[in-house]
């Protein structure tokens, strides 16, 4: 099975794909705070969860969902019609870091910075999509404390969370608010990415349930006797200096 219909699989049932609750999302989308007319852009969009909540919250916003993946676009359309928006949201099945268009007023890339390289990067990209004065909200992993060498080259190379701050802010950004997952997100997220594709594979027996069920069961391991109490989650709101 590919990776992107794994990861859209296992985040049937948590679809905001980031260890952030519904009622924490909502917070973070309302301290944007956009004006009349919004134009909104949200990178490795996956099932646009983001975007749609945006739009029920803004009324007379737009949003632009990017993904390499259009794994989760039919549910991306679903929420959108359900809600009411779906006249007002566009999806574009590509890469994100070749997505050109004019600014917005708001830079969505939670959980996506890998496609850029980093959060350095991604900051540095971002800032030519946003309109002056415009906002992103961008959503990292951070270390909560030194992990060992192998947990490190596992997951990947983090910053801690001052670190982490200062790395979206050097591209020439202010932090104006933020929010770090709590314990009790990160358990949601994690039980119910490995749960979900564990029940998947139980219905789907074959080559593709065997592979969902290898692919849960490592993360499982991966999150258990690694990273877990480790990797922190944070998502920052930042404005154009």
């Amino acid at each position: 099975m590919e990776r992107q219909l794994i990861s859209h699989i296992a985040h049937a049932d948590h679809p905001i794909a980031s260890p952030i609750s519904e009622a924490n999302l909502i917070r973070l989308l309302r301290r944007a705070k956009l004006p009349s007319g919004a134009r909104v852009l949200d990178l490795g969009c996956g099932a646009a969860v983001w975007s749609v909540r945006l739009l029920e919250l803004y009324g007379d916003a737009t949003a632009v969902g990017v993904d390499l993946s259009d794994a989760g676009f039919a549910d991306a359309r679903r929420m959108a019609e359900e809600a009411g928006v779906a006249d007002r949201l566009t999806l574009h099945h590509g890469s994100a870091t070749e997505y050109v268009a004019e600014p917005y007023d708001l830079v969505l890339c939670v959980g996506a910075t890998h496609a850029f390289g980093g959060l350095t990067p991604s900051m540095e990209a971002i800032s030519g999509l946003l309109a002056p004065g415009g906002l992103a909200l961008v959503g990292e992993g951070f270390w909560e404390r030194p992990p060992g060498r192998e947990i490190e080259a596992e997951i990947g190379e983090y910053a801690d969370l001052p670190g982490t701050v200062a790395q979206a802010e050097s591209a020439g950004y202010h932090t104006v608010y933020a929010h770090v997952s709590e314990r009790g997100e990160w358990y949601d997220y994690e039980w119910s990415w490995t749960g979900t594709l564990i029940d998947w594979a139980l219905r789907h027996p074959g080559d593709d349930g065997d592979a969902a069920m290898a692919a849960a069961l490592e993360h499982r391991k991966m999150w258990l006797d690694g990273y877990r109490d480790l990797l922190g989650f944070v998502t920052l709101l930042v404005k154009r200096a």
